[in-house]
């Protein structure tokens, strides 16, 4: 096969590059793309146009590209880092792994909580991950700050108002654990949301921790450590992803 041949088997479209080099989703490439806010080799990409090995690509300007060596790391966040890839947080996740190769977390564990949270140079995986319409599991320990009552387990696993942020839960799975601690599977990722749910209905969270994202568990990995997902769990997440 020769060199043309297979830069033309390689070639990308023009959304999914930008999806795939963590910009963002394909269709806000789209909009991005008609704005003409994007170039492939200094010329004006238009949709459906495909980006070879090679080409350079910019937008608004800044070059983008794909990393080649795609990284997935399980990371258990401790409480006080920050998901975020600023560096004007001291805190930020970034700097606290110090990763050799540019990552970014998919999703948010709030500064307080502790837990599973999946590291990234994966943009378009990142961004099926993140999408609520596909239902993705995650699975949460909580301890809070009185005695659980069957009151409340069945109000959790109800749809449960959040006026602050002007939404509702979807239906979950939620299991008494012990006098103050339950477990919860949600399929949403609401801003500070069980944290939300627990003070509609009284109560105060004193520990949160994911342990599960999908396919991926937190198991014994230490807080503040990081692992590489394995073969195994990497491609059970990608199949899941790809039926979608």
């Amino acid at each position: 096969m020769d060199e043309r041949k297979r830069k033309r088997e390689d070639a990308v479209r023009i959304n999914k590059y930008l999806s795939q080099a963590g910009v963002c989703s394909r269709r806000q490439a789209d909009v991005m793309i008609g704005e003409g806010r994007v170039q492939i080799d200094g010329e004006t990409a238009s949709s459906g146009m495909r980006v070879l090995r090679g080409q350079k690509v910019t937008v608004d300007g800044k070059p983008v590209r794909i990393q080649e060596d795609l990284v997935f790391l399980a990371f258990h966040k401790p409480r006080g880092i920050v998901c975020t890839t600023s560096r004007r947080e001291k805190d930020n996740i970034v700097d606290y792994i110090g990763y050799p190769t540019r990552i970014y977390p998919v999703g948010r564990l709030d500064k307080e909580s502790q837990g599973l949270i999946l590291m990234t140079n994966d943009g378009e995986a990142a961004n099926r991950i993140m999408k609520a319409r596909n239902y993705h599991e995650k699975e949460y320990e909580v301890t809070v700050n009185k005695k659980i009552t069957k009151e409340f387990i069945e109000g959790m696993r109800n749809p449960v108002p959040l006026k602050e942020i002007h939404a509702v839960t979807r239906k979950c799975r939620v299991a008494k654990e012990g006098p103050n601690q339950f477990r919860i599977i949600l399929t949403q990722g609401l801003n500070r949301q069980i944290r939300r749910m627990c003070e509609y209905f009284g109560y105060r969270v004193t520990r949160l921790k994911r342990v599960r994202i999908m396919n991926i568990h937190l198991g014994d990995l230490k807080e503040g450590e990081y692992r590489p997902l394995t073969s195994r769990e990497l491609r059970q997440l990608k199949e899941e992803l790809e039926r979608e």
